[in-house]
């Protein structure tokens, strides 16, 4: 895999994605909002496209312009806000939808840890950014397509110490934002973890 589209790239792990990308050598496409988003570190080293995850025609140029892509990362957050939403959700189904119409098949997307829980583990005050999560796998689960499907504990500010993956269990509380990013990309190469909900944690 050469190019590759970052949704959600200018937040604090969607940089780490970028980061380990670059690292990598690979060409990015990254979706912004706004120019004050975007670290200057990005700017000259990946190809910015303005626009909305919430605008399946924006979501659409990302995708498709400049040759295309091979794979897609998503890393969508609220910044904190954790009343009722469903930008999330809208967001993940024009990616499936731009996605199928562009032939392409593999992408990578995080949510929560809380998934894999029960309800009443989960804090009250995350409820409705759960629902939020439910629905966003839900649509990735029924996409047909070449999903990893990650749900990481706490994200920690912290640098990469190696970390352990499985499927439909949280193995741990805790991952480092930069161990996060480095899978969020390298799982697109990783067949064996297609079509998996995806536990993520530092490593014992």
């Amino acid at each position: 895999m050469q190019r590759i589209a970052v949704i959600g790239g200018t937040g604090m792990t969607g940089q780490c994605v970028v980061d380990y990308a670059l690292e990598k050598g690979l060409k990015i496409r990254l979706l912004y909002r706004t120019e004050p988003t975007i670290p200057e570190r990005f700017k000259g080293k990946v190809q910015l496209v303005q626009g909305d995850v919430t605008n399946i025609d924006d979501v659409k140029r990302l995708i498709e312009g400049d040759g295309g892509v091979e794979g897609v990362c998503v890393i969508l957050g609220t910044r904190n806000k954790l009343e009722a939403t469903t930008e999330l959700s809208r967001g993940t189904e024009n990616v499936i939808k731009a996605m199928k119409e562009a032939n392409l098949k593999k992408f990578s997307i995080v949510m929560s840890s809380f998934l894999l829980r029960s309800l009443n583990e989960v804090p009250a005050v995350f409820h409705k950014l759960n629902e939020e999560h439910r629905r966003m796998l839900d649509l990735t689960k029924a996409s047909g397509l070449d999903y990893v499907a990650i749900l990481p504990p706490h994200i920690a500010d912290e640098p990469a110490s190696g970390y352990t993956v499985v499927h439909d269990e949280a193995p741990g509380r805790l991952v480092s934002k930069e161990d996060l990013g480095k899978f969020i990309v390298d799982s697109l190469d990783q067949p064996e973890h297609y079509g998996k909900v995806c536990g993520i944690a530092k490593s014992a």
